[in-house]
């Protein structure tokens, strides 16, 4: 899907769309999500799914894109009333925001932890992420000037969400373990830029 259709009814179908491959999704699994399923099970017909999503890939990289968006958000609101100076604090509510909104989710954390493949998911709903964990993480300590800071945090934002992936392919489901990796790998990198740019 290229961009957001401007019709109500177009906007609705596609509502439908994802919201019965989330429910296939959670019901069957990742490999279930197919055009022709979500035809069956939504009641519309294969030519109204192809209108705007012309592979399963595509249906799935919409719904990672949401669900990252909406970590986004769930992070921002979150981590608005959080203070604190200490680095290895405000980095651990980080991992436990992200965590937390992944243990909630189960589509979520089925679609974007433990799919193996590489979904087409656009830079934007990333960047958003770690952009809104950026501004948390410098409205709370000051952080030195170091180059491409953006960059570091996207780095530190894949980091976390990396580690929770390989926690969750390796156990079935995300668990503390992934949280405690996550955090000890993310503050590592985090002070290792810190302490280069002093």
């Amino acid at each position: 899907m290229d961009q957001a259709p401007k019709q109500e009814r177009s906007r609705k179908r596609i509502e439908v769309i994802l919201t019965t491959a989330e429910n296939i999704l959670l019901e069957d699994g990742i490999d279930s999500v197919t055009i022709a399923n979500i035809s069956k099970v939504s009641g519309l017909k294969r030519t109204s799914t192809y209108k705007f999503f012309q592979t399963p890939e595509s249906i799935k990289a919409a719904l990672a894109t949401k669900y990252l968006l909406d970590l986004a958000k769930d992070f921002s609101i979150k981590s608005s009333d959080i203070n604190s100076s200490e680095l290895s604090v405000i980095v651990m509510r980080s991992v436990e925001i992200m965590h937390n909104y992944f243990l909630s989710s189960a589509a979520a954390q089925s679609l974007v932890l433990t799919n193996t493949t590489s979904l087409p998911v656009t830079k934007e709903p990333f960047n958003e992420l770690s952009s809104c964990v950026q501004e948390f993480i410098e409205s709370n300590i000051e952080l030195p000037q170091f180059f491409n800071k953006d960059g570091v945090f996207r780095v530190f934002t894949q980091i976390i969400i990396s580690i929770f992936s390989l926690n969750t392919r390796e156990n079935g489901d995300l668990n503390e373990v992934g949280k405690i990796e996550a955090n000890r790998a993310a503050y590592a990198y985090m002070l290792n830029w810190v302490n280069q740019s002093s």
